[in-house]
């Protein structure tokens, strides 16, 4: 049946470079699925212009409103919102964002569907799209870039100045400047998967977490904590990776330890509310603590570093933080301070690898869904309202939007 799929111009303020489609992607879906017809809205911000689109043959307008579905990425401005359509774009509803209250209501107001990306989930319940390798990927990059200014090492151009990521790669070696410093991932998902992609791109070696705790080296080195490396249960029996995600609270920090070896810290770990802090602020005033560059890719503020007391934004990435006093000061202001690079869009700083990577993740997990039998319920899973009410499955958020 023919169906007509628009991606609108990205309208959030800062301006989000990103798209869920590039032009070979739209072309792949047109080809894959007969009387699919894609329509791209014109934008001078997007990482592929309009002609790159119209150079293979893609319809440009600036009225959608004819498209049954409308795909973005970021939260739609609510002045732009189409009624009685199909949207797909992260909406950061779920957790009651107070941010988001008023589109939520929008949605509902005008009986726009809505499919949240960060919804759209497999039979196992795992995430089937997300730019979380990117973010990874940035991170890593941003944290080597700020040691690397923080001492005076060597000066990496902004990842945002890169074309793309090969450019950034050519930037790597400069990282030969750095001394034997040892560096803490968290976590072990797709984020801490695209950290690791370049600390061994840029050759430094990976040790265990024990040889990374008991020795000295003498190049730079790099270990991947897993949560069962820095929390223990309260109770004193044995890890439990389940248990641990289904109850975070019976569980404390054991992060302590890490402390007093670690240089620069890569933060890539999901951190659930309910779960203990890595550290407090208390621990950075010790004569121990060696942690003088953070890198908080995960980016919850006040959430699991609690250094990380705001985001930071691609133009000005990083912020110190004062352990003397608790206060935040300007970047690379006191050789005692604890720098933070906290930038919450990270992805958006390589938009192009970022487009194409998602928009893969898009054409294989799922269009099946979208355009043909959505019998898995992975499309329904992610829908948070349809028809001017919220579905079963999001009906928490009554109160939220109330």
């Amino acid at each position: 049946m023919p169906l007509t799929i628009g991606l609108i111009r990205e309208g959030k303020t800062p301006p989000d470079r990103r798209v869920p489609l590039t032009p070979k992607k739209c072309v792949e879906a047109q080809s894959t699925y007969p009387g699919l017809h894609m329509v791209v809205q014109t934008s001078p911000i997007r990482a592929y212009d309009d002609e790159e689109y119209r150079d293979l043959g893609l319809e440009i307008s600036d009225d959608l409103s004819a498209c049954d579905i409308l795909m973005g990425v970021k939260e739609v401005p609510l002045a732009q919102l189409i009624a009685h359509k199909t949207y797909l774009f992260f909406s950061h509803t779920v957790k009651k964002q107070p941010a988001n209250r008023a589109l939520l209501r929008a949605v509902l107001d005008q009986h726009i569907t809505l499919i949240d990306y960060e919804m759209l989930t497999n039979a196992q319940g795992e995430r089937v799209v997300a730019f979380g390798r990117y973010a990874g990927i940035v991170g890593a990059y941003n944290g080597l870039l700020t040691y690397g200014r923080k001492h005076g090492l060597f000066e990496l151009k902004p990842a945002h100045a890169c074309v793309d990521m090969d450019d950034m790669q050519e930037e790597y070696f400069k990282i030969k400047a750095l001394p034997p410093i040892k560096i803490a991932v968290t976590g072990s998902g797709r984020v801490a998967g695209g950290a690791l992609e370049v600390l061994d791109k840029m050759g430094i070696r990976q040790v265990s977490v024990h040889a990374f705790l008991h020795h000295d080296f003498q190049e730079p080195v790099y270990a991947q904590l897993r949560s069962a490396d820095y929390h223990r249960r309260r109770d004193g029996r044995a890890w439990d990776t389940a248990h641990f995600h289904q109850n975070p609270a019976d569980y404390e920090s054991n992060f302590r330890r890490f402390l007093p070896v670690t240089d620069l810290l890569i933060a890539c770990a999901y951190w659930h509310p309910a779960a203990p802090v890595l550290f407090g602020e208390a621990d950075t005033r010790a004569p121990d603590f060696r942690l003088n560059t953070i890198a908080d890719v995960t980016c919850d503020v006040d959430g699991s570093i609690p250094v990380t007391k705001r985001s930071s934004t691609i133009a000005a990435p990083a912020f110190d933080y004062d352990p003397r006093t608790g206060e935040l000061a300007d970047a690379y202001s006191h050789p005692k301070n604890i720098t933070v690079m906290a930038v919450d869009n990270l992805p958006c700083e390589l938009p192009r690898n970022a487009s194409r990577d998602f928009g893969r993740q898009l054409l294989d997990q799922v269009f099946p869904y979208l355009v043909g039998d959505d019998a898995a319920g992975v499309v329904a899973r992610a829908t948070i309202a349809k028809s001017g009410k919220l579905t079963e499955r999001y009906a928490y958020l009554a109160d939220y939007v109330a």
